[in-house]
């Protein structure tokens, strides 16, 4: 029969327990530790002025350690933190068992932001130096992630405009009727209880319309004014939530750069975005691919007038269709005699231009003047000829038709998804993240920094098990001199534990005492 394994409650250490013997030497919190404490923090303008009012002062790469780790875990809540330094065997070893209460957790996040932010700009720094980013290709994308706030709090201005009209209506109404009513014993000046009621609810719309009109959307929330409405969610509902931007390179899927933005879409993010990884990668990839998203012509004509090789999935409109050889992607523009040809030869000429303020270009129209043209009932049925728009961008845009006519461009757009989408996967499945935990656009920025950090970190922590980019031995984290000596002499310690059960013990050292106490030593 096998021995069963049990817990020795009476079991007795020699010597005290070594914290450098209660993790693996290939644990994630020995990487944290580790890269913390290669950190200037003073540089990173990491400060914690603690220990006011009689409160322990802590180190601020203690706190650090802590947030860093809380996130690679998953645990991002204060409260939770402080419990995990209580009882996870990782937060225990990486605070030395030092316990941080939640309020000093949560006050140091505050007052460090901007270094919080500066460690994402470390990691991308860690990488390079690691050779793990290639600068040959590189992805950008966005997600939406739902803020901390709820939709039912919001105000809507369709909505409070409706509500406004219907309680001008009651009040009328109310009015009209206390007009005819007799007088009472009250006071003139004293307004019935439900009439009060609908006035003070008039006063609460009229005060969300006039913050509508002065920030200039339709809607807001009072508990996080910075927070749009976004299609986000499984579900792709119109939540408050922000727009997440990353850019990651091919060759390990380090994310080079990141930001969080209020925008609902990814219109004017992709010159933003490789601006962010010259200032945090120190340079650009040789080409950046994009999604749908991004084929705007104001981005295009920037990132052409910049020299950036940028090609984005276009939109299937504007794709050349022989299915349909009359649809508009299929007429061709002259800029030598600025007409439009149609498939057939005919020429459209210029009739005018119109300007479209909420995509922010000039279309002009261009108009078929061939009145005997055999194909006009299958290409229009306008009386006055067929009609093409071409906006201020239709150059750029052909460029980019161009691109995609090489193999190996459309090959390196196809590896898109594949480069960035795992990112957002990461962070939402893995992480657990699914909703911002804080609220307004800075506190967002410093998370979704905090968030991409730790992708970065793990992506790190593997190049860092495999041995490649560390000093000392292989197998794991290098142990301290101390703690080498330690491990020798409880070595031989265990050793002679073993020699003691095998020899009989002399009778002058038999006692019920001694007998009592276990003989080995683990």
């Amino acid at each position: 029969m096998a021995h069963l394994l049990d817990a020795d409650y009476t079991q007795q250490f020699l010597l005290p327990p070594s914290l450098e013997d209660w993790i693996a030497p290939d644990h994630p919190a020995r990487f944290i530790r580790e890269f913390v404490d290669a950190l200037d923090l003073d540089a990173l303008g990491v400060r914690w002025a603690s220990g006011e009012g009689g409160r322990p002062a802590y180190a601020c790469g203690l706190l650090l350690k802590v947030w860093l780790y809380g996130y690679y875990e998953r645990i991002r809540s204060t409260r939770k933190l402080e419990r995990a330094c209580r009882n996870h065997l990782g937060f225990i070893w990486l605070t030395g068992m030092t316990v941080p209460d939640h309020n000093t957790l949560c006050n140091f996040f505050r007052a460090n932001k901007q270094g919080i932010r500066a460690l994402f700009r470390k990691t991308v720094e860690v990488a390079v130096k690691a050779e793990l980013v290639g600068f040959a290709l590189h992805a950008v994308d966005g997600t939406k992630i739902p803020a901390r706030v709820a939709n039912r709090g919001g105000w809507h201005k369709k909505g409070l405009e409706e509500l406004l009209q219907r309680l001008e209506k009651e009040l009328a109404g109310l009015e009209a009727d206390l007009e005819r009513t007799p007088e009472r014993d009250e006071p003139s000046d004293a307004l019935p209880e439900v009439v009060a009621k609908r006035q003070a609810l008039r006063e609460r719309v009229l005060t969300a319309l006039d913050a509508l009109d002065q920030a200039g959307e339709k809607h807001l929330h009072p508990a996080d004014a910075d927070a749009r409405v976004v299609k986000c969610g499984d579900r792709n509902r119109n939540l408050f939530g922000y727009n997440g931007q990353a850019v990651a390179d091919e060759k390990h899927g380090i994310v080079v750069a990141c930001e969080a933005v209020q925008d609902a879409n990814d219109e004017h993010c992709l010159n933003t975005m490789i601006e962010h990884v010259d200032e945090q990668a120190g340079r650009h990839a040789e080409r950046t691919v994009a999604d749908t998203g991004y084929a705007t012509g104001a981005e295009l004509a920037q990132a052409q007038a910049d020299e950036l090789d940028v090609v984005v999935a276009l939109p299937s409109t504007a794709r050349p269709n022989p299915d349909k050889p009359y649809a508009s992607s299929n007429f061709t523009y002259d800029a030598e005699r600025d007409v439009c040809l149609c498939p057939h030869g005919g020429v459209l000429t210029l009739r005018g231009t119109r300007e479209r303020k909420d995509k922010g270009y000039v279309l002009r129209r261009y108009r078929c003047t061939v009145k005997d043209c055999p194909h006009r009932a299958q290409c229009t049925g306008d009386k006055k000829g067929r009609t093409i728009e071409l906006n201020q961008y239709h150059e750029v845009f052909q460029r980019q038709f161009e691109k995609h006519r090489d193999p190996a461009v459309r090959a390196d757009l196809g590896k898109r998804s594949h480069i960035i989408e795992p990112v957002f996967a990461f962070v939402k499945e893995h992480l657990g993240f699914r909703r911002f935990t804080v609220s307004g656009l800075d506190n967002v920025r410093t998370q979704w920094a905090l968030l991409c950090t730790t992708y970065n970190l793990h992506k790190l922590f593997k190049h860092w098990c495999s041995g490649k980019n560390r000093s000392g031995h292989e197998g794991g984290a290098p142990l301290s001199a101390i703690s080498r000596r330690r491990t020798r002499i409880l070595s031989c310690l265990r050793l002679l534990s073993r020699l003691a059960v095998v020899l009989p013990c002399p009778p002058w050292r038999r006692s019920p005492r001694l007998s009592a106490v276990p003989t080995r030593i683990t």
